[in-house]
């Protein structure tokens, strides 16, 4: 493992997460980085970077009473939070700022989710014009057709598609805080209703409000803080068009994105696949973590749905994978790669309540759209070198 130059030195979810009718998404933004500022022992007027989504970061930094010398707001979606870290590491090396806040809030729930033109599009884009007369604008019809082909092609079989969210309310089962604790089975997964065949209810996201944020600074500065350091060793991100848009994703099965994304993360961590103990992959339908085994290198192509169905992601498997209970089962808010990195430093840290014996390191990688960008992130807490 290569020596890290940036270490996350606060991070925290909101203090309530699944419905908050009180909040806002941006008074549950706040609320989430008052409780990593804390977490870092930081007041807001200590930090000089930022970095948010969807709503400006200038009534952010009015709110938290800060007045940074750079800020961020760039936006892919679900895994914004990722390009952001990214961002934020970037600007600490050319001097920009030392102490960057990346905070993040949606009452998806109560409220409804933030504008997200990703998705579907805006006015006069590709997707408008290609992909809706697909999908009616039902997000779960849109990736319904590449996994039917990839059902097709590569023997992957309901069963094994609706393993996916017994694994996870395995993990979900010993969090307070997850939305859906009680056991469930592949043949409960298969009876609940059909909404775009082969995906059915149980293995759709949850709607949930939540926020989460981070603090992140140079690893030189990373024993300054009160919480204990958990450092970036690896990140790497890829982007494309939409998955059905004749110009869009090379291949839907097998999508380049998620190759190249891990490959930059790996190569520059200096790890493989092997190296990793833990593993966060957002899951807004049950085949992402699928797709995401697949693509980021650790199994064979058409081997992810047995691999699941086989344990080897629940608890006691060889490979511990969305142990929050993933936004299947603890919460999805809307854009879901900021509470895949929080489960990521709970894990390092030894704070989570599914904990996992001996993490030394963890990979989150998230998805923005329909397979338009994706973001992975290597944690550790050693700092390595």
């Amino acid at each position: 493992m290569r020596k890290a130059g940036y270490a996350i030195v606060g991070a925290a979810e909101s203090t309530r997460i699944g419905k908050v009718p009180e909040l806002s998404s941006m008074g549950l933004a706040l609320d989430a980085a008052v409780n990593a500022l804390a977490n870092a022992g930081l007041d807001a007027a200590d930090v000089d970077g930022l970095t948010t989504g969807y709503m400006p970061p200038g009534n952010v930094a009015q709110l938290l009473g800060m007045t940074p010398a750079w800020a961020d707001n760039t936006v892919v979606g679900g895994c914004s939070w990722m390009y952001q870290l990214r961002n934020a590491m970037a600007a600490i090396a050319a001097g920009y700022c030392e102490t960057v806040l990346i905070t993040y809030g949606e009452s998806g729930r109560s409220h409804g989710f933030l504008p997200n033109v990703l998705d579907l599009g805006a006015p006069g884009s590709i997707e408008q014009q290609f992909d809706l007369m697909y999908c009616s604008g039902n997000r779960t019809a849109l990736f319904a057709m590449p996994i039917a082909r990839f059902m097709h092609e590569t023997g992957l079989s309901e069963a094994q598609l609706a393993s996916v969210p017994v694994a996870q309310r395995k993990w979900a089962a010993m969090n307070s805080r997850a939305k859906l604790r009680e056991p469930t089975t592949v043949d409960d997964v298969l009876a609940s209703r059909i909404i775009a065949w082969p995906i059915r209810r149980d293995m759709c996201c949850l709607v949930s409000d939540a926020g989460g944020a981070m603090v992140v600074t140079s690893a030189e500065r990373a024993n300054d803080f009160r919480a204990p350091p958990v450092y970036v060793v690896g990140t790497g991100s890829s982007m494309e068009t939409g998955i059905m848009s004749p110009a869009g994703v090379e291949d839907p099965l097998r999508p380049g994105l998620i190759r190249r994304s891990a490959e930059q993360a790996f190569s520059s961590a200096g790890m493989t696949p092997d190296d990793i103990d833990h593993l966060m992959i957002y899951d807004a339908f049950a085949h992402n973590p699928i797709f995401g085994l697949e693509g980021l290198g650790f199994v064979g192509f058409g081997e992810g749905g047995a691999f699941i169905a086989e344990g080897n992601t629940e608890p006691g498997g060889r490979l511990p994978m969305n142990t929050n209970g993933g936004g299947l089962c603890y919460a999805h808010s809307g854009s879901y790669g900021m509470l895949c990195m929080q489960e990521s430093i709970r894990q390092l840290r030894g704070e989570a309540e599914a904990q996992v014996d001996g993490v030394c390191t963890s990979l989150a990688h998230g998805w923005g759209g329909f397979w338009s960008a994706c973001a992975t992130v290597i944690f550790s807490n050693q700092r390595g070198g």
